[in-house]
């Protein structure tokens, strides 16, 4: 890649407090998924929402994927809920956890105050990707130079 010495260009790097506590990927069958939640009904009661149950099977494979991408990086904690994390969008579309219950209390514990979030689908996978970040002296040491390219 060409980079032009006129070219408008700024480092993304963290330069204080600004820290990934966790990341978390998962994948899901999306033909899988919808096997079983024709087996089991309940089961979308169980995994979803009721804002979330009505959408489509491939939204809702991202859903479990984000779900558990979430648990892996708080990191598994046992007592976690399918319903702690509610996937939502915003007016532009951009999808964003909200958290409530054991998922919550994990991520104020671990003094989390950013959750990024990631999702896709393609062809009969869903995936999602979640990074968890803090504040706090657990960045760049101060005084740390940014790197050299």
């Amino acid at each position: 890649m060409s980079n032009p010495s006129n070219a408008r260009e700024h480092s993304f790097v963290p330069l204080g407090g600004e820290a990934v506590s966790g990341i978390g990927v998962d994948i899901v069958d999306i033909e899988r998924l919808g096997d079983r939640l024709e087996r089991q009904p309940r089961l979308c009661e169980r995994l979803f929402a009721p804002e979330e149950r009505e959408l489509k099977l491939a939204s809702l494979a991202a859903r479990v994927a984000a779900k558990e991408a979430l648990g892996k990086a708080l990191g598994n904690p046992g007592d976690l809920s399918w319903h702690d994390a509610i996937v939502r969008r915003t007016e532009t579309g951009r999808p964003y956890l909200v958290l409530r219950g054991a998922a919550l209390e994990t991520a104020i514990a671990q003094d989390v105050r950013f959750a990024h979030l990631s999702l896709s689908h393609d062809g009969n996978l869903a995936t999602a990707m979640v990074v968890l970040e803090t504040v706090g002296n657990r960045g760049r040491a101060h005084g740390d130079e940014e790197p050299q390219s």
